[in-house]
């Protein structure tokens, strides 16, 4: 499975691709950040979002992605920002067919680290020990974004929005699979993977 975890923001979105492996094992594909300037127009920065995450997902044809879910903070800018940038990958994920996970801050630090209080550092550390990379992954944008991929690898039951009923018709699944096929044609350095 192909997973292209989103930690929504406005001013940077994090963006990272795993694929999993035998026992419970998880490949770095791709990681890094969508930005925005804050001195542009909320539309164009939304536009600007949007477009960086097709890229993404046109690039690298995850089986799911999985989202931050968002909660109330204290800084009602700071949400409005991340909700809307969180539903523009949910749509856009929608639009191609693309199952949408959700899974809350305190669940990805516990599936990431055992602890549901872990700081930003421990993350970064954690996520770099399970994809064995060299470095941490940064910013931490990149690296909550990597988590969410392999949170979503390691609890998948339960975090589909709609549960069991994210059902396609069967002219959905031809369309999606069709458009899969044609992504993967277009991008031929993408490493190829069999279908679930």
């Amino acid at each position: 499975m192909r997973v292209l975890g989103v930690d929504p923001g406005l001013t940077r979105c994090g963006v990272g691709v795993v694929d999993s492996l035998p026992g419970r094992r998880a490949r770095l594909v791709d990681v890094g950040v969508v930005g925005s300037d804050p001195a542009t127009s909320i539309d164009l920065r939304l536009l600007h979002v949007a477009s960086g995450l097709d890229e993404w997902l046109d690039r690298h044809v995850p089986d799911v992605v999985a989202v931050e879910r968002v909660f109330a903070q204290h800084n009602l800018g700071t949400v409005m920002g991340t909700a809307q940038v969180a539903g523009l990958a949910m749509v856009a994920a929608a639009r191609r067919g693309i199952p949408v996970a959700m899974h809350t801050p305190s669940e990805v630090k516990a599936a990431v680290t055992g602890s549901g209080r872990a700081g930003k550092e421990q993350v970064q550390r954690m996520i770099a020990r399970i994809l064995g990379l060299d470095d941490l992954p940064r910013p931490a944008d990149a690296a909550d974004a990597l988590a969410l991929a392999v949170t979503h690898l390691w609890r998948p039951a339960g975090a589909l929005q709609g549960g069991e009923r994210h059902e396609l018709t069967p002219a959905q699944r031809a369309w999606a699979a069709a458009e899969q096929s044609a992504r993967r044609g277009k991008h031929r350095g993408a490493p190829s993977r069999t279908s679930r």
